[in-house]
């Protein structure tokens, strides 16, 4: 459906959100006529979400915005399971403990993009595990797990992949679906949910969850799926050659988030303009119009805006002053990500393989040294080809730090202590 009445679903369309609706025009006609609820659920498999799942919660805040209320679900009960959805083997199980630690500090983030609180159009912070954890199984198999079809269920794809390859898929795992679909049934009964959304390799989950509601007697639910989005050249969102790029601040600082998307490549800067900025669509149509070198401009706008929303506008506009002092003036940017080293290491000598992955720019002394032939590392913005070179107290400068780089985007400081 092209033409969407309702805002939300309007900014939803415009902005490339929608893969697919489980009802076009009964969802814009909910959304036209009521405050709608809605969620999206999220794992708590590490301390961080990362840049990959920034789509879901822009979904949430841009929900919030044209005046509906939004529900991050944190899966401290399905957590204890774990999706098991198109993966090639079964998640390590986590500690209740652990758990409990990755939501408390996922949950930090989500203020950056939705307002909560008491209000009609307040956001809403729920961890299923209130429900979930205190389930009495013989009553649940009998109130819901009688609804589901084993047949059915072998059928959707996510599942036929792991069995099509000979790979194992536990009974544990084989309850996930269920547990989500129950999920979306105790949101409607708690905070007349109505609408789940999610990412497309949610929607077999997600449509489990309208049909169980349809046999429990809920109102009409509704699934809306966002495309799985990689870059031009297929790269997957949020990885990078470093690893994730996670959105809590203690594990990725504003400048390498900024860094990131910097480096946005060119066929991608319209889509995420759209996707990851609030900034107008007109003012998005304007900058896609720019080219040449012009481009690079608008990678550092959107670098910055993306930037500004997670970390705040002035650690945004920081880094962008960083990385123009580091880039255009080669001055040595006191904001650049730096590690620290003992002072009797460098006084004894530090092998530069050791340093470049201590300084997390290769994961192993293999790729270091890779690395260096290619000609990719620089010592004080010196070309270092030698990879038996070892970085010693000498090599501090006068700004009392070493300055160490990876090509021309990459440069961490190392500081003696």
């Amino acid at each position: 459906m092209s033409e969407f009445k309702s805002d939300f679903l309007r900014t939803l369309h415009e902005r490339g959100f929608i893969q697919q609706t489980s009802d076009d025009t009964g969802l814009d006609e909910l959304f036209r006529k009521e405050t709608v609820t809605a969620y999206i659920g999220f794992d708590p498999t590490a301390p961080s979400l990362h840049a990959g799942g920034l789509i879901q919660i822009m979904m949430l805040h841009w929900l919030q915005a044209t005046g509906h209320r939004a529900i991050s679900l944190m899966g401290g009960g399905t957590g204890m399971v774990g999706d098991p959805s198109f993966k090639d083997e079964a998640r390590q199980l986590m500690t209740p403990e652990t758990i409990a630690a990755n939501i408390a500090s996922i949950k930090t983030v989500f203020s950056n993009y939705l307002r909560y609180g008491d209000g009609q159009t307040d956001a809403l912070m729920i961890n299923n595990a209130e429900w979930l954890l205190g389930i009495n199984y013989l009553d649940f198999l009998r109130d819901v797990g009688r609804h589901f079809s084993v047949n059915r269920m072998l059928s959707f794809d996510s599942v036929k992949m792991r069995l099509d390859r000979e790979q194992s898929l536990s009974f544990l795992e084989f309850n996930y679906m269920i547990l989500q679909a129950y999920d979306f049934v105790e949101l409607n009964k708690r905070y007349d949910c109505r609408l789940q959304m999610g990412g497309s390799d949610q929607w077999g989950n997600i449509i489990n969850g309208i049909d169980l509601g349809h046999r429990m007697g809920t109102p009409q639910l509704y699934a809306l799926t966002s495309p799985l989005l990689t870059t031009a050249s297929g790269a997957k969102m949020g990885k990078s050659v470093n690893g994730a790029i996670w959105l809590n601040p203690d594990m990725l600082g504003p400048y390498d988030f900024w860094q990131y998307w910097r480096n946005t490549e060119d066929a991608d800067v319209t889509r995420f303009l759209k996707l990851y900025t609030t900034l107008p669509m007109p003012e998005i149509a304007r900058l896609s119009k720019l080219g040449g070198s012009e481009i690079n401009e608008v990678k550092k706008i959107l670098a910055t805006e993306i930037t500004a929303m997670l970390h705040g506008r002035a650690a945004a506009e920081q880094a962008a002053e960083t990385a123009r002092k580091t880039f255009e003036e080669g001055a040595l940017a006191e904001d650049l990500p730096s590690i620290e080293v003992p002072a009797p290491e460098l006084d004894s000598g530090l092998g530069l393989l050791t340093l470049v992955v201590r300084a997390g720019l290769a994961a192993s002394n293999g790729e270091a040294r890779r690395h260096v032939q290619g000609g990719a590392v620089r010592l004080n913005d010196e070309q270092i080809n030698d990879e038996r070179r070892v970085v010693g107290s000498g090599d501090v400068t006068g700004d009392g730090v070493i300055k160490l780089s990876l090509g021309k985007k990459k440069h961490i400081l190392v500081r003696p202590v």
